[in-house]
């Protein structure tokens, strides 16, 4: 279709006549300017204009039309690339070429707007005369503008740079009315008329929202322009003059838009572009009182599921320097770019992830089951789910739930339940994350791995651990009478001695935390950076940018500090994908209006660990999820049921913080990697104690339903 880019112009094949290629600017410029300036305007009549309208002082108005693209609708689409999940636009329009455009509507516009739009050349002398007489007698004021000028006045609009501009460019005076005159004389010499009538029909408004034909289709009728029917093609022809006193939804606009598009159909028979027969059937046809507007953003598919993901995805791009220098800018170029988006996320892993969610916990629990998934390799999220329903601020939402944190209770704030938006499964905002407890052992695991130590490295402990690192002594977790930290195991029964294997396979506290005092705290901290852990905690950051502080930091291999599933899940992709971090991203390709492939999103993957530090390190977190290690013996599982469950060869792990304030669990395959969380998202110092029997068959389950019929891959060993 015509491209509608800044002063791009094609050559018109059609004969012109001499009079009309050396004529037309100085009659154009006499009658357009000395009549319609000083007739049609008597007021300034007397004024420069007047001489300024002469045939010299008319060619010298400006004729090189600069404009923009009308604003277009941005297509989100799943990862197959046919599933649109969303559409976001500030003008509900869908350019589509005038072959796509039944004649039917072709014909309606010039029927409704300009019967000499064939014969002049951009200006409609024959309309300025009539316009004249009739303004001057009293009858209903005329503009005469033809529907080149129309056209004009809309790429003027569009082409503004600032408010006023865009006022310029439409108000009515004498000087608008000239400079569309010249503009549309040019525009006929560059353009056919087809071209132009093409324009005219994608940026015309429809009202109810719709711009352009397309959109006035698929409001009104739901159908593609293409399959217009005369009536329908009249109706919405109508309707460009005046959408809102046209508008056959209100009560007031129904008869007017009932009168106008009959009044067109009898044009069109005037015209005859239709017979008496099929003016009188398609005046007969009942006019309808209801639109189809579509839905516009992430709310419009919360029902779906898609809205945390939809989110997700919108917040990526008002982050990406490649769509505008502002949050603003970008934000535009979204809603008025028209892309063609297709985004990483997997439909039938996403209502996998809600499915298992919804078997085990209400949208209306103040606790919330939050999962992700990622592919390993790419950082291509898949899977975005909770037991919550999306909605935008949700901190004012009076169907929410009064906060379950006390103090924020007594001052009226609600919770996040049960609507809230996408930060809490993904971070940002206000949301720094969670403690996920000892899903952070594998960083130590990593860590002393990259510093010479083997999978079969032993340390033998009791069920408490004194160690090297001083903490405040009025901290529970001092030994007592001492300012040294004492990690204790989840059961008493965990003492002896330990390798990686089984250590990490019975998560093992008193192993991990004097193998992180044995490698360095704070090459742990550097691996957790490194697998995309994010501290966004200012007292997290804090510790994690200060190599002292973050080589005290005793607890950090427990997993004290705040993360999110997101992170979690693709800190453990990294070991599935031979120790690449990849960066988390929504998209699986962008396609600009005009066809041109946009690279933001595709995988920006950098190396976290050498090849055989991953494969070790996979190896051995092959044991707490219930499956075999290949280069030793795990003896033990915290979650033993989830490599029957999966029916693949898997890794992961489980983990929990003190009082058992959260749940978590990450299991992975080589194609899919899937973290869940169970926590109190408004109130961490919370009573509840979470349940793995919760958290952790909605992670085996979502894995096993996405990797169900897939075939069984294994994973690779060091060295090969």
């Amino acid at each position: 279709m015509a491209n509608l880019g800044r002063v791009t112009f094609w050559t018109r094949k059609r004969d012109r006549s001499f009079f009309a290629n050396t004529s037309s600017l100085v009659i154009c410029g006499l009658l357009a300017g000395v009549v319609v300036a000083a007739a049609s305007f008597p007021a300034v009549a007397m004024s420069g204009l007047a001489a300024k309208a002469g045939s010299q002082g008319f060619a010298e108005l400006p004729s090189e039309l600069e404009h923009q693209s009308a604003p277009q609708v941005t297509r989100i689409f799943a990862s197959d690339g046919k599933t649109q999940i969303a559409v976001m636009y500030d003008e509900f329009r869908s350019d589509v070429p005038l072959k796509d455009i039944s004649k039917n509507m072709q014909n309606a516009i010039v029927a409704a707007e300009d019967h000499q739009f064939y014969e002049h050349n951009g200006v409609d002398l024959k309309g300025v005369a009539r316009a004249l007489v009739n303004n001057k007698n009293g009858g209903g004021k005329q503009g005469a503008s033809t529907l080149t000028m129309q056209a004009v006045r809309m790429m003027l609009a569009y082409s503004a740079k600032t408010p006023q501009q865009a006022i310029d460019a439409t108000k009515d005076t004498p000087e608008r009315k000239l400079s569309e005159m010249k503009y549309a004389m040019q525009l006929e010499k560059e353009l056919t008329k087809q071209q132009i009538l093409e324009r005219y029909l994608n940026m015309a408004p429809f009202g109810n929202g719709a711009y352009g034909v397309y959109a006035g289709s698929q409001v009104y009728f739901k159908k593609k322009p293409k399959d217009l029917t005369v009536p329908e093609a009249a109706l919405l022809a109508g309707m460009v003059k005046a959408p809102t006193s046209f508008d056959p939804t209100t009560p007031s606009g129904y008869p007017q838009a009932l009168d106008r598009r009959n009044y067109i159909i009898d044009n069109m028979q005037e015209l005859k572009y239709i017979t008496p027969e099929e003016a009188k059937k398609a005046k007969a046809v009942k006019l309808g009182r209801t639109t189809n507007r579509p839905g516009n953003g992430c709310v419009s598919v919360a029902k779906n599921n898609w809205g945390f993901f939809c989110d997700y995805f919108y917040r990526w791009w008002l982050g990406q320097k490649e769509f505008g220098a502002t949050t603003y800018d970008r934000e535009r170029q979204l809603k008025s770019g028209g892309y063609r988006v297709v985004t990483s996320l997997d439909v039938d892993a996403q209502a996998a992830a809600r499915k298992e969610i919804s078997d085990r916990i209400s949208d209306k629990n103040r606790n919330a089951l939050l999962l992700a998934g990622v592919e390993p390799g790419t950082g291509r999220v898949r899977a975005l789910a909770a037991n919550r329903k999306f909605k935008l601020d949700s901190a004012t939402n009076p169907k929410n739930k009064l906060s379950s944190n006390p103090d924020l209770a007594r001052k009226g704030i609600r919770g996040t339940y049960p609507n809230t938006t996408n930060p809490i499964i993904t971070g940002g905002g206000d949301i720094n994350g969670y403690q996920a407890g000892s899903v952070f052992k594998a960083f130590t695991m990593v860590a002393a791995l990259e510093n010479g130590m083997e999978l079969d490295h032993q340390i033998t402990s009791g069920s408490t651990y004194k160690s090297g690192y001083i903490i405040d002594p009025r901290s529970p977790a001092a030994c007592p009478g001492t300012h040294f930290y004492c990690p204790s195991n989840a059961s008493k029964s965990e003492q002896g001695t330990f390798n990686m294997w089984t250590g990490f396979g019975k998560s093992v506290n008193t192993y991990f935390v004097p193998l992180q005092e044995q490698v360095g705290a704070e090459k742990v901290v550097a691996v957790a950076k490194r697998f995309g852990v994010q501290f966004r905690a200012k007292g997290d950051a804090d510790i994690a940018n200060d190599p002292q502080g973050a080589h005290e930091w005793a607890s950090f291999t427990l997993g004290v500090t705040a993360s999110t599933p997101l992170d979690i899940a693709n800190a453990y992709a990294v070991l599935a994908a031979d120790g690449m971090y990849c960066k988390p991203t929504p998209i699986q390709r962008i396609t600009s209006a005009d066809g041109t492939k946009i690279s933001a999103g595709q995988p920006d993957c950098t190396r976290a660990t050498s090849k055989e530090v991953a494969r070790k390190a996979l190896d051995a977190a092959r044991c707490p999820v219930g499956d075999q290690a290949q280069l030793g013996n795990c003896n033990g599982a915290t979650e033993r049921n989830a490599r029957s469950a999966v029916g693949h060869p898997i890794f992961g792990k489980t983990g929990t913080s003190d009082a058992e304030k959260t749940a978590s669990l990450v299991v992975g395959t080589t194609s899919f990697v899937v973290a869940g969380y169970l926590v109190n998202p408004d109130w961490a110092e919370h009573k509840d104690r979470m349940s793995h029997g919760i958290v952790n068959p909605a992670v085996y389950r979502t894995v096993a339903d996405y990797m169900e019929g897939k075939p069984e891959e294994q994973f690779k060993k060091p060295g090969e």
